[in-house]
């Protein structure tokens, strides 16, 4: 009786936090590209329309993104821009909404008068910042002049200044990047620890974790250069089913040993998921390589720091009889997940 429970409890636990991680998010993204041609500078904005409507507080449509001058003063308000020192504002010229990894995101095109070509462009980015999301992060894009800048705008780091960046900075950030997203991404981390579940020996621990480290390296270079685009509902709702299926066979399978090859076919699937971000930076192909490595570089930092801290636990679990039942306790818990998942990105 007291393992049933303890089931029902895991169970009822991961039902409510997917209903949570469904609601507010506080971990959202957005895409700016900003290009100045002569006398105009036309501003791309992509922003998660959730998190628009938070801290509008309302629901905001597609017609009300054009229409709505509340959307365009928050705009003007919370993105400043800097012609040659002189702020300028943009009107709101066209908008839509777009699916980015299964989530709305309102896509408007702003357009600023400007009265020449400016010698410095400097972005005041304060977005969701302070009011909705500390942890929102805008993957920015200036084109000028035939020069192109890049850089991620966090809370610690809000403004972007074309030409300032350095390839160690862009070192830098990248790396970070690879590691917030590897540490927010909770259904890859879920899929790591559910293989961990079954290794037996440190050589099978390194078998697993080169494996889909060479997988997801593959296809997350193969994304980024655009050599194989594969739709992102589709690479979403199969990350969910990876999980689905290693958790069903931690569950029926006592002593389950997971096989390399296991982790090298998902990873392929997982590889394309680590590369929805970097396919929407539209990336300069001068750095393109080194942006690329630094951020699976940070990644699999995260990844090396996830298993480490997860192997000493799971080794004591798998040591103490008394606590046998609690890996496949905890995989029920992981399938709860994966299914929610599924249904909330393939339907």
């Amino acid at each position: 009786m007291k393992k049933l429970a303890c089931l029902l409890i895991l169970l009822s636990l991961s039902s409510i936090f997917s209903s949570s991680a469904s609601a507010h998010s506080n971990n959202s993204e957005g895409y700016s590209l900003i290009e100045v041609k002569n006398n105009t500078l036309d501003y791309e904005l992509k922003v998660d329309l959730e998190e628009l409507g938070h801290s509008l507080d309302k629901e905001i449509d597609q017609n009300e993104l054009i229409n709505s001058m509340m959307v365009q003063n928050y705009i003007n308000s919370h993105i400043k821009l800097y012609a040659d020192t002189v702020h300028i504002e943009g009107s709101i010229q066209k908008s839509d909404v777009e699916m980015i990894e299964d989530r709305q995101f309102a896509v408007m095109n702003m357009t600023y008068k400007i009265e020449q070509m400016p010698e410095k462009l400097v972005v005041d980015y304060n977005l969701f910042l302070d009011d909705s999301d500390p942890s929102h992060a805008n993957f920015a894009t200036i084109k000028m002049d035939g020069k192109q800048q890049e850089k991620i705008l966090t809370y610690e780091s809000r403004e972007l200044e074309i030409g300032q960046v350095s390839f160690f900075q862009n070192i830098k950030q990248f790396t970070l990047l690879g590691l917030e997203h590897i540490f927010t991404g909770y259904d890859h981390i879920l899929f790591v620890i559910s293989l961990l579940f079954g290794v037996k020996n440190f050589r099978h621990i390194v078998s697993l974790v080169t494996a889909f480290t060479i997988a997801h390296s593959i296809t997350l270079a193969l994304a980024t250069l655009n050599l194989v685009s594969l739709p992102s509902k589709l690479v979403e709702s199969a990350i969910a089913l990876s999980i689905v299926y290693v958790a069903l066979i931690n569950i029926f399978n006592r002593e389950p040993k997971h096989q390399p090859w296991l982790a090298f076919g998902f990873g392929l699937i997982h590889g394309f998921g680590f590369a929805g971000i970097l396919a929407e930076m539209r990336l300069d192909r001068e750095s393109l390589a080194a942006s690329l490595l630094s951020f699976n570089i940070g990644i699999e930092l995260g990844q090396l720091i996830i298993v480490s801290l997860a192997l000493p636990v799971i080794a004591l679990i798998q040591k103490i009889k008394r606590m046998n039942w609690l890996i496949p306790g905890t995989s029920i818990g992981i399938l709860s997940f994966g299914l929610v998942w599924f249904i909330q990105r393939a339907f």
